[in-house]
């Protein structure tokens, strides 16, 4: 379904329902698409918003996850949202734990599917020689455990970004910052109701990493989704959406 992006200021992004909000945070690779499941069955109940990430827009000297946090902080703040939910796949997991590790006052609760932050394995940090489509489709078919999830489409509009030079060297300086910002030794200041959805065939950041987060973060519930790889909320919809139906409504009691 095509959704109106709304233009405030820097910012793009998607904003349907009313309620608690509820921000969606895409991976590197990630887009708006890819949160489609959760923003048809949570807008009936709460605001769904989902920023696109600036990782293409930043200034090249700006380009770190850390610049990434300030753009959400500062997002959060012309919304005048007081306290989130906050959502993040693959990378925008990581995201999410920074700006809540940054601002804990702005929390209502974490969700990670499928997080960096501790361990992934994924393009590293360069990119293979342009024009190699066969690498790129089977490294974005690893992304899932039906490989047809990956569309010509998706395949394409990948191969389209590694194949851009701006785009690619954005794309690992992000990579690059994702390694150096590991969270491993904070994440025991996280102290918000965290939900853990794992994928037990995410060969992109493994089943150990669903289970050290689930260790290292003292208040939190790990899920797990069989037959079902890096991307549970586009995987297996249905699944996600119980399971963070379920804790946002034990949050709420």
């Amino acid at each position: 379904m095509k959704r109106e992006i709304h233009t405030e200021g820097e910012f793009k992004y998607i904003e349907i329902g009313e309620g608690e909000p509820l921000l969606l945070l895409h991976g590197l690779f990630g887009a708006l698409s890819n949160f489609e499941g959760i923003i048809n069955h949570f807008s009936k109940n709460y605001k769904v918003t989902v920023p696109l990430l600036p990782i293409f827009d930043l200034p090249l000297r700006e380009v770190s996850l850390l610049g990434m946090v300030e753009y959400i902080k500062s997002f959060v703040r012309i919304k005048g949202y007081e306290r989130v939910h906050v959502l993040g796949n693959s990378l925008g997991g990581h995201l999410a734990l920074l700006y809540a590790l940054d601002c804990p006052e702005n929390i209502r609760s974490i969700t990670l599917t499928g997080s960096s932050g501790l361990f992934e394995s994924a393009f590293g940090s360069t990119f293979p020689k342009r024009g190699d489509y066969d690498y790129i489709k089977t490294k974005t078919e690893g992304v899932f455990y039906n490989s047809e999830m990956a569309s010509k489409a998706l395949v394409d509009e990948v191969f389209d970004m590694v194949n851009d030079r701006n785009k690619a060297i954005r794309l690992v300086v992000t990579a690059k910052s994702a390694i150096r910002n590991n969270l491993r030794g904070k994440l025991h200041e996280i102290k918000v109701p965290t939900l853990l959805v794992w994928g037990k065939q995410d060969e992109v950041t493994p089943p150990f990493v669903g289970e050290e987060f689930n260790k290292r973060i003292a208040n939190s519930t790990l899920i797990w989704i069989d037959k079902c790889g890096h991307a549970p909320m586009m995987e297996e919809p249905e699944q996600f959406n119980q399971a963070l139906e379920d804790f946002l409504k034990n949050i709420s009691k």
